[in-house]
C-alpha cells in the first residue's frame, strides 16, 4: 500500500486500526477470480478510534449513522482484478468518506435585500402586462 491515507490536514487513517478481509470477487478477472481472493473489505471502528479529534468523530458518527454497523464503517472494493489495487481503492474510498463526513458545516446563507431599482422595474413591467391584457377584453368594442 502507498502509505498513510490523509483524511484532511495532518489527520490520516491509522494503519493499526484498519481491519482487512479478503474474499473471492464476482467482478472482473474471468477464471482467475476462482483462485484468488481479490475482493477487499476494509473496516474502521469509528466509535472507538482515538485517531480523530473529538469534534470530527462526533460529526462523522452523526453523518455516517446509516452506514455504520455497531460503530464500524465498512467499505468494499472489487472493481479491479488485483487485490492490491482493490486495497488501494478501498482505502482511498474510506479516507474520502471520512473527509466528507468530518467536514465543517457550510456557513449559513446571509439574506440580501432586493435592490429598489430591480423591485420598481418588476412592478413597472407587471403593470404594463396588466394594461396589455386589460386592452384585450372586447368590452369597449361596440
Amino acid at each position: 500500500m502507498s502509505g498513510p491515507y490523509l483524511i484532511r490536514g495532518s489527520v490520516s487513517l491509522p494503519e493499526a486500526e484498519l481491519i482487512w478481509r479478503f474474499s473471492r470477487s464476482s467482478g472482473p478477472g474471468g477464471q482467475h477470480v476462482n483462485t484468488s481472493d481479490s475482493r477487499v473489505e476494509l473496516r474502521f471502528d469509528l466509535e472507538r478510534t482515538e485517531a480523530l479529534p473529538p469534534v470530527w468523530k462526533e460529526r462523522a458518527l452523526e453523518r455516517l449513522a446509516e452506514r455504520l454497523v455497531d460503530g464500524v464503517l465498512v467499505v468494499r472494493a472489487s472493481e479491479h482484478r488485483s487485490q492490491w489495487r482493490n486495497r488501494e481503492a478501498a482505502a482511498v474510498r474510506m479516507a474520502s468518506l471520512l473527509a466528507e463526513a468530518t467536514a465543517p458545516p457550510p456557513r449559513p446563507r446571509k439574506k440580501s435585500k432586493v435592490p429598489r431599482g430591480i423591485n420598481e422595474r418588476r412592478l413597472r413591467t407587471k403593470k404594463h402586462r396588466a394594461e396589455i391584457k386589460r386592452g384585450r377584453s372586447g368590452r369597449d368594442w361596440g
